[in-house]
């Protein structure tokens, strides 16, 4: 009998737990990768809607700036799109991959190149091919648009293509600020050829072109096939606490790596 009146008592309090759990409550600044800014304000507008008492502000800035941020403590969370050079690494900042992402080398629509090598790829942002007929292409000198300094998809694309060679880059480039500014330049101009968020990008407006002959794709970069691809990475001064630590950990429940899942691929 007392060990029954015993577990109706723990009954009654598991449920009161349940039932009268405090609403989370709080405010989160989320700065940093553009590539990662589409995808960090969808999930904290699905997180928003769960937790009416959360305020999630999301902005870019680039992968400098939300490492730089995270570093600082003056934001809550710091987005990048590429890995942390040793020096940032060092400075005891924690992460969370929170995805993973392609970046697709695009071209206009009616460039008639279709595939290249990433060796050509780097001979082109080296300025060694000038001309997209030196591809097998029009007889069109070739228009370079590069992100700016401090971008995670620069850094990455330095990494993964240029590799010892990123600081030979041509400077004749038309630098954007942003994955969709670059989507937008290559799509009005014939001779361009860029590298943009394989997430974000827009096949009615740019071609993504093959890289060694394998397409840009979620199946191919889980198969390892292509190699162009980054993690996506939130920041955090120290491990995360209280509502931002309920915000990644949603991000990395099931709930939230379905909303990755629409154009991402999920870490899990």
């Amino acid at each position: 009998m007392k060990k029954n009146i015993l577990l109706f008592f723990l009954l009654v309090l598991t449920l009161a737990s349940i039932t009268f759990a405090a609403p989370l409550k709080g405010t989160i600044q989320v700065v940093g990768s553009t590539s990662v800014q589409p995808l960090a304000e969808e999930l904290a507008q699905a997180f928003m809607a769960k937790n009416p008492g959360v305020k999630i502000f999301v902005q870019g800035g680039g992968s400098g700036a939300g490492i730089t941020s995270a570093i600082n403590g003056t934001a809550d969370i710091g987005n990048s799109s590429r890995e942390l050079k040793p020096e940032e690494a060092t400075a005891g900042i924690h992460e969370t991959v929170i995805a993973k992402d392609g970046i697709a080398v695009i071209a206009h629509p009616a460039n008639s190149v279709k595939n290249l090598t990433v060796e050509e790829i780097q001979k082109i942002y080296l300025g060694e091919i000038t001309n997209w007929k030196e591809v097998g292409g029009p007889n069109l000198s070739i228009a370079l648009v590069n992100r700016e300094a401090g971008s995670g998809t620069r850094g990455a694309f330095e990494e993964l293509v240029m590799g010892k060679n990123a600081g030979k880059m041509s400077n004749k480039t038309l630098v954007q600020a942003s994955t969709g500014a670059v989507q937008q330049t290559v799509a009005i101009t014939k001779e361009a050829i860029g590298y943009i968020s394989l997430g974000s990008l827009d096949p009615k407006a740019v071609k993504a072109l093959l890289v060694n002959g394998v397409e840009a794709s979620d199946q191919n970069i889980t198969n390892k096939t292509y190699k162009l691809w980054r993690p996506f990475l939130m920041l955090t001064k120290t491990a995360p606490r209280g509502v931002t630590k309920a915000f990644i950990d949603w991000i990395l429940s099931m709930e939230g790596q379905k909303i990755v899942a629409r154009d991402y691929i999920t870490v899990k």
